[in-house]
């Protein structure tokens, strides 16, 4: 607290906190994303060491070079950015499943989806 020239205040914690919390807190100016490990190369390893890796928490074990557990890696980046496919469809034609707009969950409302085609859509 000295090093952030707070000399008179009460800290209390009413969780299981670390002192990087309580930086992040008095700062006030960091934000965290979701994050995913993407461990190549598993074609190179026993499976004693890839249940080893099974205990990390966020990761997907791939291979690029043969072309290994990349959907999964693709699906876990879908998950963790909590992003959501939507597919147009021009009046009296079949709905475009080739060019999805993708939109957070968060920001899916129809002002929202408008916004991302086209700032006049809207109006």
């Amino acid at each position: 607290m000295h090093e952030y020239w707070i000399s008179n205040a009460d800290v209390v914690f009413r969780c299981n906190a670390e002192v990087d919390d309580l930086i992040d807190v008095i700062e006030g100016d960091r934000k965290y994303i979701p994050c995913v490990y993407a461990l190549n190369k598993i074609d190179e390893i026993t499976m004693e060491e890839l249940e080893i890796l099974d205990k990390i928490p966020h990761y997907v074990p791939i291979c690029a070079y043969k072309e290994w557990n990349l959907d999964e890696l693709v699906e876990k980046i879908w998950e963790y950015l909590d992003l959501i496919r939507i597919y147009t469809k021009p009046k009296g034609s079949k709905p475009d499943y080739d060019m999805p707009v993708v939109c957070p969950r968060l920001k899916s409302t129809v002002a929202d989806f408008c916004n991302r085609i086209h700032r006049l859509l809207l109006k």
